[in-house]
């Protein structure tokens, strides 16, 4: 990060308020397409992307070098079954059908990645056609399982990735995925995990995205307050049902094609469609620009679950706890575990800046080497963003009513740390 690109993010950031990211409409829909590689710099999308929180594709120049794109990939542009059951025949995969509604996402199951190539293989043959549905791989942890395979390189623009840093660093689970499905496969409208950032790169095939800027979801929510399963459904323009669909603005649509990057914005909702046998790779990450977003997500998580719940306030002695249970249970973490994230974070942060990083530990493909590699000041900026964050979660209320005693350091200390490697840092 430039000194540029960190004045101008201290400044938005200062007046920035995450109720207020629905504010951050493109032109008439248009999308940004990033060609050139040697002319695009790591401050040219955190300036113009991440701070406004605006979608963009990168062409496929920006995944040349990647194994996957050679190895995975026929002479045609096809997928390279043969290649792909060598490497990973044995591997067992979730996989979802797309022809079945199942509590408004489609039903997985677990299959052995040779089964489900078999069935890919027939499903084309048959003319895409099969009594056992449209079936699509989905959410495979690939790198995790495989890491000694050179499958791709997280492009810079996206190497600020908190989640997983995190989920490292506790050797729990990562937000690293593989997709592969036939044509007509595709994924119902959702907003990512955490309301975070994701970066879908197509290895091969297309795919059609239809794009909703933070906000727009409420106008397609039924009279219950849910939102549909397919923005596409005829049923959407019962105004006895969607009363508000019609105030919504049209999606931002994008066609992506073999070797292009998208970049999913934090907070947008998506509904993507497979227009050809595809195979794509998936990050979702949190970082400075929308910790905020994720916190209040959180917030909002919890509240509906006490809503849930509220009968029960009286009689249960340990209410909240089970409210925190329940949205962990739902949502994949809890207040505790958030400021956990926060800690892990800023301690990585302010042990580069106290102790920088030796020839050694720069070489290896690590946390601390990537932030590092983006700079003093990108780490001054993260380390600002966490306390903004961390002082709003030290003064909540729901979370000053957990048991606080099992966090080390104390959330008190901790601001105080982070604030003295802020101010030592910038003298």
């Amino acid at each position: 990060m430039d000194r540029a690109t960190f004045a101008c993010s201290t400044a938005f950031f200062r007046d920035y308020s995450s109720s207020s990211q629905s504010a951050f409409c493109l032109p008439a829909g248009h999308v940004d397409f990033i060609d050139k590689v040697e002319s695009f710099t790591y401050s040219d999308f955190f300036r113009d992307y991440l701070i406004p929180n605006h979608p963009c594709i990168f062409s496929a120049k920006f995944t040349d070098g990647w194994g996957s794109r050679r190895n995975w990939v026929t002479w045609d542009g096809k997928p390279d079954f043969d290649y792909l059951l060598q490497k990973f025949g044995d591997a067992i995969v979730p996989v979802a059908n797309c022809d079945v509604k199942e509590y408004n996402s489609n039903p997985k199951e677990q299959l052995p990645f040779k089964e489900y190539i078999n069935y890919w293989k027939e499903y084309i043959k048959n003319d895409y056609r099969s009594s056992r549905g449209c079936l699509y791989l989905k959410d495979w942890h690939l790198s995790r399982a495989f890491p000694e395979q050179d499958v791709y390189t997280t492009p810079v623009y996206f190497s600020s990735d908190w989640l997983n840093e995190y989920w490292d660093a506790i050797a729990v689970d990562d937000y690293r995925f593989v997709y592969m499905g036939p044509k007509g496969s595709w994924t119902p409208f959702h907003a990512d995990v955490f309301r975070s950032y994701s970066w879908s790169a197509n290895i091969c095939g297309r795919k059609k995205w239809l794009l909703y800027p933070p906000g727009q979801e409420d106008y397609l929510k039924d009279r219950h307050g849910n939102l549909p399963f397919d923005v596409t459904a005829p049923g959407l323009q019962d105004k006895s049902v969607y009363p508000r669909y019609n105030q919504s603005q049209p999606p931002v649509e994008i066609m992506q094609e073999a070797g292009e990057i998208v970049f999913i914005p934090s907070g947008w909702h998506h509904q993507v469609y497979n227009l050809e046998d595809t195979i794509s790779i998936n990050h979702n990450w949190v970082n400075g620009c929308n910790v905020a977003i994720m916190w209040c997500f959180l917030q909002d998580e919890l509240a509906a679950v006490q809503r849930e719940i509220n009968e029960w306030k009286d009689p249960m002695d340990d209410w909240h706890l089970q409210c925190q249970l329940i949205m962990k249970s739902c949502t994949g973490i809890d207040y505790k575990e958030f400021y956990n994230f926060l800690k892990v974070i800023a301690e990585n942060r302010i042990s580069i800046l106290e102790n920088g990083l030796d020839d050694e530990a720069s070489a290896k493909n690590t946390p601390k080497a990537a932030i590092s590699t983006l700079g003093m000041l990108h780490a001054v900026f993260d380390l600002k963003r966490t306390v903004k964050v961390l002082t709003s979660l030290s003064a909540n209320e729901d979370f000053k009513k957990l048991d606080l005693t099992s966090l080390s350091p104390p959330p008190e200390a901790l601001l105080h740390h982070l604030k003295a490697a802020i101010d030592t840092a910038l003298l």
